[in-house]
């Protein structure tokens, strides 16, 4: 069983996959180019304003107004 939230609701060390990326065309687009789409694991590494997430090898940081339009899986699925 797995829960869906935005992202910024991960705990620091906490990780997760990207379930689905919301928001106009354009910002989806801008976020798939950075790497997150779905299925992607993603830790937080700092969680507030801003926000830096590890992906893979690199680490992306976001406003919390960019980081609402990503929802990502937490629970068994891990």
């Amino acid at each position: 069983m797995y829960d869906t939230v935005p992202l910024h609701f991960l705990s620091v060390g906490q990780r997760a996959s990207v379930d689905q990326l919301v928001g106009s065309p354009n910002d989806v687009h801008r976020l798939e180019e950075l790497g997150l789409s779905s299925g992607t694991m993603v830790e937080m590494v700092q969680s507030g304003s801003p926000c830096i997430i590890r992906l893979g090898n690199s680490k992306l940081c976001f406003r919390e107004s960019d980081v609402i339009g990503v929802l990502v899986r937490t629970g068994d699925d891990e």
